[in-house]
């Protein structure tokens, strides 16, 4: 019988990398085994018990590396608990609470793959220099001058621990 849990992640500028390390650490705690790996790095995932996946929230959406994971390893992923989660920098917007209903219809596509045990719906990191696209760094630039948004780590650690340690349970 599967012993370990995976915890899987895709990542942009390295902040989805943290949140999947401190769920691991989380669970690790709690005494079960864990492994953390890029999705990129999973052949297979039918030796795990439970699989946790996470990506950061780019246009409304999970990055399509962890969609494709979802469609890979979707048939084995409905045998197990799955608990998916996500990082947004919406949610880390003055009065980001009052999105998260709009934010949570983000992860609907990947709840109709598998039905997971629940989901995690994180705060991001801000960090402008990081971001790939030059268009897209100037929006950011812009929507802080104007106080959409502050730069930062806006990870809440005690909530991602709570979350992942409730959802050993629910598995």
């Amino acid at each position: 019988m599967a012993q370990k849990i995976l915890v899987a992640y895709t990542t942009l500028t390295g902040s989805t990398k943290g949140v999947a390390e401190a769920i691991g650490a989380s669970l690790a705690s709690l005494g079960e085994a864990v492994d953390v790996l890029p999705m990129a790095e999973v052949k297979d995932t039918a030796d795990y018990k439970m699989v946790f996946a996470g990506s950061p929230i780019h246009n409304h959406e999970w990055l399509p590396e962890a969609t494709g994971f979802m469609e890979k390893h979707k048939n084995d992923l409905n045998k197990k608990p799955f608990a998916p989660f996500l990082l947004c920098m919406t949610l880390a917007m003055k009065n980001g609470d009052k999105y998260i209903d709009t934010v949570s219809t983000w992860m609907d596509p990947v709840s109709r793959m598998v039905k997971p045990v629940g989901v995690g719906l994180f705060k991001g990191v801000l960090d402008i220099k990081k971001i790939p696209s030059v268009k897209e760094r100037l929006i950011f630039r812009i929507s802080v001058l104007f106080g959409v948004w502050k730069e930062g780590d806006h990870r809440e650690w005690d909530k991602i621990d709570e979350w992942a340690k409730s959802m050993l349970k629910l598995g």
